[in-house]
């Protein structure tokens, strides 16, 4: 997990008497998971952050699921997305199940009328094209190409894009996105054998203290619908704030990858987990150096997940005709592998350029119109020689 951090000004203890130069009490909030016996921080406001002047009517946006049982290997063009102005409007789920959500995104403008937060899901914003501030109450972090967001569920955000050529791959987690446990000692510090470490993380930077009172729309995710409420207070109006829940981010250019004589698996490239499935990614690296290996990977029958590839640059030496912002699934229990004639030229290669983003669910996956609609319809046959 990130650790420790402090920013802006808190009292010396927890609960004590902490005043605003007029006189009048900071409101502290402590934000916690797992009721009590979690990762949590104190924040300090202006305000209280129990302000509400208005609620709206929830918009229903659970995913309309198209095929609930998936046994084909099946690829999507998720560059072939339609942009859309607004961030929430432009996000669309590709693939879900009870565990998590998995969407494409292309929003064109910045969120500058409203504010976002998602109470039933912890975000992983993959940042594929665009860059800009993700602006919370714990301050700003600066997002570009190939940055991994992860926000906490219960965090209010605003995205500002810098440009209008922007392409995110968001994973929804119900459950605490974490590091692997194989990664970490007992006190929570990253090993030495971990493809990162704590200076590859950001953390939010620039607390500004928005110290105003008016009407602020936040729209609020839970229960597969977004309700709109309105405070009488800013939402970012933290004097300082402690503690271990936090926002951050971490660069795929960051990761270290750990390569090995022959082929080494999955598992080597992972960057985060949660009792329902795991993330990886894959990075420019040397290839195997066994003078025999075999550097694309072998085939593999998955019995117990599904497999989920996010392409994001480079010549992926396992697959033909990949683009872009493709996005394969590799179901429970069907064999996949490298295509016709990629084993071969991968013999003797020496590294690879590769970038990719993998999901692998426990769980089996449903597609959602918006995946059909991008599908590569003869994708399961493309190992015919």
């Amino acid at each position: 997990m990130p650790q420790y951090q402090t920013r802006g000004q808190i009292p010396a203890k927890r609960h004590i008497v902490f005043r605003k130069p007029d006189g009048e009490l900071y409101a502290e909030e402590l934000v916690s998971t797992e009721g009590f016996s979690d990762v949590y921080s104190l924040i300090y406001h202006a305000f209280p952050p129990t302000m509400v002047k208005s609620i709206g009517e929830p918009l229903n946006i659970a995913p309309s699921v198209a095929l609930a049982k998936n046994l084909q290997n099946r690829s999507f063009k998720g560059f072939n997305l339609q942009q859309a102005d607004d961030y929430l409007e432009s996000r669309k789920m590709v693939l879900v199940n009870k565990d998590v959500y998995i969407s494409l995104a292309a929003p064109r403008k910045s969120m500058t009328d409203y504010y976002f937060k998602n109470s039933q899901a912890d975000e992983m914003i993959f940042v594929h094209r665009g860059e800009g501030l993700l602006h919370t109450i714990f301050g700003s972090i600066g997002f570009c190409y190939g940055d991994h967001l992860v926000i906490p569920r219960g965090t209010i955000y605003q995205m500002e894009f810098f440009g209008t050529d922007n392409r995110l791959f968001i994973v929804e987690s119900f459950q605490p996105l974490r590091f692997p446990k194989r990664y970490l000692n007992k006190a929570g510090q990253l090993l030495e054998h971990a493809p990162f470490c704590e200076r590859d993380i950001k953390t939010p930077q620039n607390l500004v203290t928005n110290d105003q009172k008016g009407e602020f729309l936040v729209k609020i995710k839970q229960h597969d619908s977004i309700y709109p409420y309105t405070y009488a207070s800013h939402p970012f109006d933290a004097v300082g704030w402690d503690g271990c829940h936090y926002p951050f981010g971490l660069s795929i250019h960051n990761f270290e990858p750990i390569t090995g004589r022959i082929h080494q698996p999955p598992p080597v490239h992972q960057t985060f987990e949660t009792p329902a499935f795991v993330t990886c990614a894959f990075v420019p690296r040397l290839y195997d150096y066994h003078p025999e290996s075999i550097p694309a990977p072998y085939h593999h029958s998955n019995v117990d997940s599904d497999e989920v590839l996010y392409y994001v640059a480079g010549d992926f030496m396992s697959r033909n005709n990949i683009e872009q912002g493709m996005i394969t699934l590799h179901p429970i229990g069907i064999p996949h592998g490298p295509h016709p004639g990629a084993a071969e030229r991968s013999i003797g290669k020496k590294g690879t350029e590769e970038l990719a983003v993998m999901v692998d669910t426990f769980k089996p996956l449903m597609l959602t119109q918006e995946a059909l609609d991008l599908e590569v319809k003869d994708y399961y046959q493309s190992w015919l020689y």
